[in-house]
């Protein structure tokens, strides 16, 4: 692997939208003004909360406006209220693989950009597509549609948001595989939340209406458990209030200033070590404190002559590159440098980019070092007076199955 001597940078950047109206008048009004399409993300709790109702049910408002909109692709898991609520919708044809013995359905992208509609409908966002896919992941599609122009209106749940990923397995007790970067909600010109209380769902999910019955019991007692659903569904509409609240600031800015976008005043940067322990946790958090503040943030990896890439383990290198894309689809900048010191290359980025925040790992020095006080915490903790300096306390990165 190459790496140059000064930086080697993956990034993603965060637009926020100008708008924070919710009515969907309101998002119509956005439609004509761009060149490419727009995105409205319904969000939910859990499944069942009827996110796809909701969209079909705007779907045909939509087509009673006037307006040109078909069905890229819809899940009705066997809800015959869902499968009623499409009625005479244009449905694009799924495109058909063959997968080991037995044909998979996948949303045909290419036939939606030959139609060129005003609006999409897609569900199942976090989807991860079948191989000879034009994209590895669903939401891949959906980029490219809102690229060529076409307005898509999509929905998921909140355990799929790529940096709450460890928040739900630690409520959950559930490790979510199919994840959706956090740049991608960003990027949503409109996100609104379905809701249902509780108790509401779960007799949902009783009356089969969202589960076979052979699946209800053990929904009930594990993922569906009361605390679950209730922490879920916090999650939910915690991540619709800092969106709104986010474009709202940002609004109000530009209004005080004329027009002119103000300069992102606070920099998170986060230590990214090649110990794989913990650092995944790390860089959530990270991400999560970057959106409250509003600020943009770096992971910066530090190649010294004894980690570097020829001497550290395979199972650590790749642990390092998982981390790397994880950073880059939380919303980070990526930043390698190569350096002797480790602290001082820290401090001089720091310095150089105006952090205002670092934010690191909890270490484990040797015997020696801990006597003599030179654990890398400790030395940076010393060596940067100037920043605020928030210590994360590691846990032991699990193994993938």
């Amino acid at each position: 692997m190459d790496v140059a001597d000064s930086t080697t940078q993956w990034a993603l950047r965060i637009k926020m939208n100008d708008e924070g109206r919710k009515d969907p008048e309101a998002f119509l009004d956005l439609v004509p003004q761009a060149r490419k399409g727009r995105l409205k993300v319904y969000l939910g709790g859990a499944a069942g909360v009827g996110k796809t109702y909701r969209m079909l049910e705007e779907a045909h408002q939509l087509r009673r406006g006037g307006h040109d909109v078909v069905v890229g692709f819809v899940e009705t898991h066997g809800r015959a209220e869902t499968a009623a609520r499409i009625g005479d919708l244009e449905l694009v044809a799924p495109r058909k693989l063959p997968y080991r013995g037995v044909t998979l359905e996948e949303m045909d992208v290419e036939a939606i950009l030959a139609r060129k509609p005003e609006f999409a409908i897609v569900d199942e966002l976090p989807h991860t597509n079948a191989s000879g896919s034009r994209h590895s992941k669903r939401y891949q599609d959906v980029e490219e549609l809102i690229a060529n122009g076409i307005t898509v209106i999509t929905a998921f749940n909140v355990q799929h948001l790529e940096s709450l990923n460890e928040v739900v397995r630690r409520i959950t007790g559930v490790e979510i595989r199919e994840t959706i970067p956090d740049t991608f909600l960003a990027h949503a010109d409109q996100v609104v939340t379905v809701d249902l209380p509780v108790e509401e769902l779960r007799q949902r999910l009783r009356e089969g209406k969202i589960y076979p019955p052979d699946r209800v019991e053990q929904a009930l007692k594990n993922f569906f458990k009361p605390s679950n659903l209730a922490s879920l569904r916090e999650l939910a509409l915690r991540e619709v209030a800092r969106d709104q609240s986010r474009q709202r600031e940002e609004l109000e800015l530009l209004k005080r200033e004329g027009g002119r976008r103000t300069a992102i005043s606070d920099r998170l940067m986060v230590c990214l070590s090649s110990n794989p322990d913990g650092s995944e946790n790390l860089l959530r958090k990270a991400a999560r404190s970057a959106a409250q503040m509003n600020a943009e943030w770096y992971a910066v990896h530090i190649e010294t002559p004894d980690e570097s890439v020829q001497k550290i383990s395979t199972s650590n290198f790749r642990a390092l590159l998982d981390n790397i894309n994880l950073a880059a689809a939380l919303g980070g900048e990526v930043v390698w440098l190569k350096a002797t010191d480790v602290i001082k290359a820290l401090t001089e980025f720091a310095r150089e980019k105006n952090i205002t925040r670092i934010v690191v790992g909890r270490t484990h020095p040797t015997f020696w070092n801990r006597v003599l006080r030179r654990s890398l915490t400790s030395r940076l903790l010393a060596a940067a007076p100037e920043f605020n300096i928030e210590v994360v306390g590691l846990e032991p990165r699990e193994p993938r199955s």
